[in-house]
Order: C-alpha cells, then sequence, then structure tokens
C-alpha cells in the first residue's frame, strides 16, 4: 500500500472515533496554498478545530466534513501583525484576516486577559496576543503621554529589577524606547545597553524602538534584537545599516503604515474599497482617515524604503507591522496597505506574505503558528486570486478562520450593524456638515452661563479621569467694549501624571465626545491674556486616542490667536469631538482668560 492511501485511512479512521471531530473537520479543497515559505499550486488542507490535521490532503474526503472550494482562490495562514498597540477593537482584526498580533504595548490587564482567554481556548473571535506589555522608557519619555500613570526607568542600574518586574506581569518580550522628540525625553544609550543585556538573562527578545539612524545604529551596536519602526528621513547610508543589522542577526519591522502617516501620504485608500469599509464603522474608520503629518512629503519615505530594499538584499529577516493603533493606521485592515508597501520597498509578494507569517512567528517564537502545516494552529485566510503575484489579492477576503472557527458570521453581523449605522441619521453628525452660527463664535460667556449656539457647549476639564489630582475654576468676568464676556481660567496642575492638564473643553455635539463633522472649519480663532505662561489648544476625533495639539502663550495683553485645524496633527475634522484649551503638563498654578472663540470657515 501507498504511504499517502495508508496515511489516508488512519486519519479517516481517526476522524471516524470522534462525531465531535467529524463534525467539525473542514477541507479546503483544491486551492492554491502559501504556507508561509512557498507557493503550491494545487493542495487540499484538512484541519479540525484548532489544528492543521494534513496539509497536503489526498484521497476521498472524510465523512461529514465541510468541503469549501479553493478554485482560483489562495488559502494562507492567518497574518501576524508585528507591531500593535492593542488597546481597544479587538474584535477588528480577525475579520481582515489577521489572527495574532505581536503587541509592542498595552494595558497590562488587558495582557494577562488575553493570556488567559488563549490558555483556556476561548479566544476564537479575537486575535491571539503576544506582549511586550509596559514599554521601557524614561520619566516624560515616549509612552508616558496617554495619561495613564507607567513605571519609567531612569539608569543602567535599575534595568534588571525593571525587565524582571516586566517578565513578573507577563511581558513575553521586552521593548525600549530609545529617542525623544515632541519634546519627550529619552533614556540614555548606558541604560538601552543594560536593559538589552537584562532581557537577554532572562532569555528573553529586547526590541527597540528608535526614530533617526543613528539611534538604530547605537542599539544594534548595543546588542538588540530588532528594531520595531525604520525611520522618516529623505537619505540614509541603507546598504551600512543592512549590514550592520546582518552582521547583529538583528531583525527589522519597518512599519511603512505609521510612516506614511508621519509623511502625510494618502496614496492607497483602504476605505475606497468597499469590501474593507463596510466593515468598519465611523468611528473606526477615524483613524485611517487621520495622519500626523498635515503636509505630504513623500520624500521622507524614500529613506525606509531604500533601507528595506537594502535589508532584503542583506537577508536581514524584515516583518510586517502596522503600529496599529495610531492615526493612520486601523486594526487588521492595516496590515494590507503594509503588505503593499513592502513590495513597493523591494520585497517580491512572496517575500511580504513571509514577513506576514512565518518570518514573525519564528522570530518571536510564537510556536506553531503562521505556517499550514501538520499540526500547526488552524488560523487560516482564504482570498481570491494569488497574492504570491498580485498582494492585492490579500483584499479579497473569502473566508477567515481562528482556531479552526470561521469568522464568517462575525463578518457577515459586523457588515449589517455598520450598513444600519450608516442609515440612521445622527444629531450633529451623519456625514452632514455642521451649521456653524453665522458669525463662527461658539463662546457666549455670561455671568449665569457659559452658553453656545451649538452642541453641549463649554465646561472644565482635567486629568481626573486618568487618575490626576488638577482642578480648576470658571470663572466670568466683566464685559469688553464689545460687550462680550471673557472666562477666566484658575487651574492648579498636580504632580503624578506625566501628561497632566487642567483647563476648558468644548463639546460640539449633542452627547459628551460626540463627533460632528468640522469638516468646513478651517481653523479657530480666539482671543487670550494671562500670566504670560504657555498653554496648549487640543482637538479630538473620533477613534484617535491622541489629542492634536498647538502650543500658544497667554500674556499681559489680549492677544489673537488663530489656530488653523491641519496642524492639529492626527485629528480628522469630520469627526471632531472635543476641543480644549488647557494648562500643563508641568505642575504649577496657571490662569488665563479667553473670549470671542470662533470657527473660521475660510
Amino acid at each position: 500500500m501507498k504511504p499517502t492511501a495508508l496515511k489516508t485511512l488512519l486519519l479517516c479512521a481517526g476522524l471516524a472515533t470522534s462525531s465531535f471531530a467529524l463534525a467539525a473537520a473542514t477541507l479546503v479543497q483544491d486551492v492554491r496554498v502559501f504556507d508561509g515559505k512557498a507557493v503550491h499550486e494545487r493542495r487540499s488542507v484538512l484541519f479540525d478545530g484548532a489544528t492543521i490535521l494534513d496539509a497536503d490532503f489526498r484521497g476521498t474526503p472524510p465523512q461529514g466534513a465541510r468541503i469549501v472550494s479553493g478554485a482560483g482562490r489562495t488559502l494562507l495562514p492567518g497574518l501576524i501583525d508585528a507591531h500593535t498597540h492593542t488597546f481597544r477593537w479587538q474584535e477588528l482584526p480577525v475579520l481582515f484576516g489577521v489572527t495574532t498580533q505581536v503587541d509592542m504595548f498595552t494595558d497590562v490587564r488587558l495582557m494577562k486577559q488575553a493570556k488567559q482567554e488563549m490558555a483556556q481556548g476561548s479566544r476564537h473571535d479575537h486575535a491571539d496576543l503576544f506582549s511586550a506589555g509596559t514599554l521601557v522608557t524614561a520619566p516624560n519619555g515616549h509612552g508616558t503621554q496617554f495619561g495613564v500613570p507607567i513605571p519609567t526607568i531612569t539608569g543602567p542600574e535599575q534595568a534588571q529589577a525593571f525587565v524582571d518586574a516586566r517578565i513578573a506581569e507577563g511581558s513575553d518580550f521586552i521593548k525600549i524606547v530609545m529617542g525623544g522628540g515632541y519634546g519627550m525625553q529619552s533614556i540614555s544609550l548606558v541604560t538601552a545597553r543594560a536593559v538589552i543585556d537584562a532581557a537577554h538573562l532572562r532569555g528573553k527578545l529586547a526590541v527597540v524602538h528608535i526614530g533617526n539612524e543613528g539611534d538604530a545604529r547605537a542599539v544594534l551596536e548595543a546588542g538588540a534584537d530588532g528594531l520595531v519602526h525604520l525611520f522618516p528621513a529623505s537619505s540614509a547610508d541603507a546598504e551600512g545599516l543592512a549590514r550592520l543589522a546582518r552582521s547583529k542577526g538583528a531583525f527589522v519591522i519597518p512599519t511603512f503604515t505609521v510612516l506614511e502617516s508621519m509623511a502625510g501620504w494618502r496614496g492607497d485608500d483602504l476605505l475606497a474599497n468597499a469590501s474593507l469599509a463596510g466593515l468598519l464603522g465611523k468611528d473606526a474608520q477615524a483613524p485611517l482617515k487621520a495622519r500626523y503629518g498635515n503636509k505630504e512629503r513623500a520624500e521622507l519615505l524614500a529613506a525606509p524604503k531604500a533601507v528595506t530594499a537594502a535589508l532584503v538584499r542583506a537577508g536581514v529577516p524584515v516583518l510586517a507591522g502596522t503600529d496599529a493603533g495610531n492615526p493612520g493606521t486601523q486594526y487588521g485592515v492595516s496590515m494590507h496597505r503594509e503588505l503593499k508597501a513592502l513590495v513597493d520597498a523591494g520585497l517580491t509578494p512572496a517575500q511580504a506574505l513571509a514577513a506576514a507569517t512565518s518570518v514573525p512567528a519564528q522570530v518571536f517564537k510564537l510556536g506553531k503558528r503562521g505556517r499550514i502545516e501538520q499540526g500547526y494552529k488552524a488560523d487560516l485566510l482564504l482570498v481570491e486570486g494569488n497574492p504570491a503575484a498580485d498582494i492585492l489579492a490579500t483584499r479579497r477576503i473569502v473566508e477567515v478562520w481562528k482556531d479552526g472557527d470561521s469568522a464568517n458570521g462575525l463578518r457577515d453581523s459586523q457588515r449589517q450593524r455598520v450598513a444600519k449605522a450608516a442609515q440612521e441619521t445622527r444629531p450633529g453628525g451623519g456625514g452632514k456638515a455642521l451649521a456653524l452660527p453665522p458669525d463662527g463664535r461658539i463662546s457666549q460667556f455670561s455671568t449665569q452661563r457659559l452658553a453656545s449656539p451649538i452642541g453641549m457647549g463649554w465646561s472644565a476639564s482635567t486629568d481626573s479621569f486618568a487618575g490626576g489630582k488638577s482642578t480648576v475654576t470658571l470663572t466670568p468676568g466683566q464685559a469688553l467694549a464689545d460687550g462680550q464676556v471673557p472666562l477666566a481660567i484658575d487651574a492648579k496642575v498636580a504632580p503624578g501624571l506625566p501628561f497632566a492638564w487642567a483647563g476648558l473643553a468644548f463639546m460640539p455635539g449633542t452627547q459628551p465626545m460626540q463627533s460632528v463633522d468640522f469638516s468646513t472649519v478651517k481653523a479657530v480663532r480666539f482671543k487670550v491674556r494671562g500670566d504670560g505662561k504657555a498653554y496648549q489648544m487640543i482637538a479630538m476625533s473620533q477613534g484617535v486616542q491622541i489629542p492634536g495639539a498647538k502650543a500658544f502663550t497667554a500674556g499681559p495683553e489680549w492677544t489673537e490667536v488663530t489656530v488653523p485645524l491641519r496642524e492639529l496633527k492626527g485629528i480628522d475634522p469630520a469627526t471632531l469631538t472635543m476641543l480644549g484649551f488647557n494648562a500643563g503638563p508641568q505642575p504649577g498654578d496657571y490662569r488665563f482668560e479667553i473670549v470671542d472663540v470662533r470657527l473660521l470657515t475660510q
């Protein structure tokens, strides 16, 4: 008897002993298979429950198995996003074929919950999560700006204890932030090296966030296992950096999706694809519409493209990661942009697919996933066409399986919810631009009330919801010559949070943090005077967690300030939820007055 025939008989006999297994078995028949490394033009893949039983099944389909036609289609391992920040929208990744996320910083409680669900085998609706937990950063460093207190490190002598604390919390690897920017602080190279050594002593990978070529070289020399970003720049010594990474045995996650956001680039609109956009509600679409860069500067993508191409030539592992959780990105769907960007940067489509499947599974030691092989997880993605020839085929999703469970029911339900919500008329929203007052003025302060002709209007705003202790008092003053009443803001910003604040907030919707369409608004203009200190005007938009901000100074005389909305990085005016005028983050007492706040359309 031929070995393949014997294997078929034994397999069928094994299935026949379990009615549960028989009912759960699925056979994707006569399908092109990308197994994580190579393409096989015609195979049949059998899986039962959470496990692939046979990656090259031959013979008669087992009785009772569900048969899925693979004609004209390609079966891939479930995609692995090698760089996310998984704070919300956990239901989205699986809908787009992303069945595993490698998280670079999230809430420890969320990380522990995900681990528990994975251990119990109950995480079928959400992507599996492997996480760094809390990142390694300096006081007032990158990662501290979200209003949630996190531990920080100040010197190399703290490295081992800091790493051990992260491992005790459940961190799968150690993620380090090297470099400041945007006024943030950075750990020293000596401290970074100590943390890398401490992680290696415990058998953990140490990966590093960098923002420029110099820091990239420094941390590679210090022994970093991988770079979790490349850097926006018009030029770089691509070949030299690739040689260094190769010599150190390091890997690189370019994260083109977020780099394109920094460069203000909008060339590949995922929302123009109806099959993708139909799975994203208005709030979930908002981050994709936002950008960090206010003006398109495509030249900033030249260096990361050149470096990526050099890395591939040098044989350095390149991983697909989106940095989802930032403006310009969204969980799950952005992986399909990242794959295309990798191909544009010099990877073949098959190399890009490997960068999103087998390569991250191997680099991060994620166990039996990222491949279509016997005994591996039945996390699978079926698409129309051949993505190994045309990477855009990954967007033509037929079916997703997570732990052997089909996600098509989830996908259908999500489409129905999104379609229903799109049909509903929402106060102040619904895709229609907000009707502004004729003179644009939204401040109608008086001694009786802080009124506005639109929305919920004005109220005090502090960091108390994030555990802060800052306080603020709002006091209307005496009317000016033009009859307008200024509002005095007396703020006491308390220590304890890296980005503490207290000030004044304007809610344009009829409910707290309800989004409205400010797309016709070009700028916000207001008059201020005060104690001579620096303040910030901020804005929030739906689905974006990091506010856009613009500094202004309140001097002793009334001064008119105009803030173009385009200068508030990462904010989508079409889904604006809040405007704020804040003191902070430095602790202390602040006082300024504001009057005549207007929305300008020209």
